[in-house]
């Protein structure tokens, strides 16, 4: 009995010995070895009403000649929405997974969304990394579903996609009682986009690429056929925000790019249009034209308003927490502002940049590009940390008729522009102004933003009639022949 038990292991060891020496041990290992996706985006395109979960999978190839080991396959967050079954393993954090030469194996990735949690529990755009690594190389997935139920346009490649919006020169109305919101670029052609009172408009920004390099995703550009009508009024104003509504983020610049009207882009007009959290509020470029009425620019990366030889009308429009100036206009232009408030305490940028000429080298060596500028502002507040809010840049300094600018009945801060060497005869150009007003009893509360006219407020009854338009950014209406400085007219 013995001796056939002893046989049975000589077997059973030779058996182990020989399937050994059959096996492949031909892996490959190191820097060189890399793993292929089937996509770089994963995208849950389906919007949500109820909970709900849905599959979708990745394929990850070997394209050598030998059997790898993926060293790591993980989620980058540690939440709920999203879900890994890994080759039959179901784990979100797995190690040691071989594929066999010229083979490849299945990522299921499950999501599960209930849009009916709040915001900061399902946002509108739910993100997450699937990282891959193999030897040292690290391959990333872009996992994105949307989390709550709205209009969503996307681009599907994160927040460097563009999704086109046209209409065949017609409207396109924005008029939905969800929310709109924005992932990646919209770029609207031969069309008229229509935001309705009360629309909200969400838009997702992050970290973008393409050819020219890295910027700030999450865009809404118009061309020259295309034009924006956006017309809330004091009760329902049109919103435009960051989709971050955790509050966390409610006072973070940057978030998205904001909104370009392009070249030559004709007859936009935004109306009680709130626009904030974004790298730029509002740039309209190169001959296009904007009209502004009751609108707030605020808790922007860079300017809130810029003009490159553009043609802006404003009114009652209220910029503050700027990252650079409040209003810049560069390379010319046609510009006025009527009681407007221009509140830069939160920079050292001035509130308001003028110039006629722009560079075309870093230290602008070489002849710029010119264009007559042509500016000016109404009863408007012109305030900040500086001693100096207003920068004047002529290019030649020679002739007036290319550098025109006028202010009337403005509160503005300015010292070293009054030099010699610089603008001596600014109040010339300045009638009625009263220069370094008195800060502390200027607004009700501008540490909570509220930019109303404190009781003692030197602006009060301080403006020009203008008899064009007679009522303030709350649809107040303004004292005749007594009106405020600024966009708020006082009212006890």
């Amino acid at each position: 009995m013995k001796d056939r038990i002893y046989l049975g292991f000589v077997v059973l060891a030779a058996l182990i010995i020989f399937v050994s020496s059959c096996r492949e041990d031909n892996y490959f290992e190191g820097q060189d070895v890399s793993v292929r996706t089937s996509l770089d985006t994963l995208t849950f395109d389906t919007v949500f009403t109820e909970i709900g979960t849905t599959t979708k999978f990745i394929k990850l190839y070997n394209d050598q000649d030998g059997t790898i080991i993926i060293d790591d396959i993980r989620l980058e967050n540690s939440t709920n929405y999203f879900r890994l079954n890994i080759d039959g393993h179901l784990s979100n954090d797995f190690q040691g997974l071989e594929i066999p030469a010229r083979d490849s194996v299945y990522i299921f990735v499950e999501a599960t969304i209930d849009p009916e949690q709040p915001l900061e529990a399902s946002p509108y755009i739910i993100e997450d990394f699937l990282h891959i690594t193999t030897g040292g190389n690290e391959k990333s997935v872009l996992l994105e579903a949307w989390g709550q139920n709205a209009v969503y346009f996307t681009g599907h490649e994160g927040p460097s996609g563009i999704n086109i919006l046209s209409c065949n020169l017609g409207e396109f109305p924005f008029d939905d009682p969800r929310p709109y919101v924005i992932y990646g670029t919209l770029l609207i052609d031969s069309c008229t986009l229509v935001l309705p009172p009360g629309t909200e408009v969400y838009i997702h920004g992050g970290v973008a690429f393409n050819q020219l390099g890295v910027y700030t995703g999450g865009l809404l550009f118009f061309t020259e056929t295309a034009n924006l009508q956006s017309r809330g009024t004091a009760d329902e104003p049109v919103t435009i925000f960051s989709d971050r509504l955790e509050e966390d983020f409610e006072f973070t610049r940057g978030q998205y790019s904001g909104i370009v009207i392009g070249p030559l882009s004709q007859g936009n007009i935004l109306e009680h249009t709130t626009i904030s959290q974004s790298a730029v509020g509002i740039r309209v470029d190169s001959l296009a034209s904007a009209s502004l009425y009751n609108c707030e620019f605020s808790h922007t990366a860079g300017t809130g308003i810029l003009g490159r030889q553009a043609n802006i009308y404003a009114e009652n429009c209220l910029l503050h927490n700027n990252g650079l100036s409040g209003i810049q206009m560069a390379l010319g232009g046609n510009y006025e502002f009527n009681n407007c408030s221009i509140i830069n305490y939160d920079n050292q940028d001035e509130a308001i940049s003028l110039s006629n000429f722009q560079c075309v080298d870093q230290l602008c060596l070489e002849p710029p590009l010119l264009a007559d500028l042509k500016a000016t502002f109404r009863n408007c507040l012109i305030l900040g940390n500086d001693s100096d809010e207003i920068l004047l840049s002529d290019w030649s300094r020679d002739t007036e008729d290319d550098f025109d600018f006028r202010f009337e009945n403005c509160f503005v801060q300015v010292n070293e522009l009054l030099e010699e060497d610089a603008w001596p005869t600014f109040f010339n150009n300045c009638e009625n102004c009263l220069n370094n007003p008195p800060k502390d009893t200027l607004f009700i509360d501008m540490e909570n933003n509220d930019f109303h006219l404190d009781t003692l407020s030197a602006p009060i009854d301080a403006g020009k009639n203008l008899p064009f338009f007679s009522i303030d950014k709350d649809g107040i209406v303004r004292d005749d022949g007594q009106y405020d400085v600024g966009c708020y007219e006082f009212k006890l």
